[in-house]
């Protein structure tokens, strides 16, 4: 089993590291994980951040949930 370990707080997206991989995920399950504006600024700092560890091979990026009617998005927007 894989120990993930957030990398930084993030209001629209986690950020998490293991093993040589870095999982990014949109985190507004509530509106089916539409990303607006600010969404876009953190999915490029951590990105940015990935790409420049040398220690990470692989990116996973997903979304979290379920929203609130039991269903998942990976992205609505």
């Amino acid at each position: 089993m894989t120990n993930w370990v957030e990398v930084k707080q993030y209001e629209d997206i986690t950020y998490h590291k293991a093993d040589g991989m870095a999982r990014i995920a949109f985190n507004r399950p509530e509106v089916r994980n539409a990303f607006r504006p600010e969404t876009i600024n953190e999915l490029i700092e951590a990105f940015n951040e990935a790409w420049e560890d040398q220690a990470v091979g692989v990116v996973l990026f997903t979304g979290n949930g379920p929203a609130q009617d039991g269903k998942y998005a990976f992205s609505s927007g």
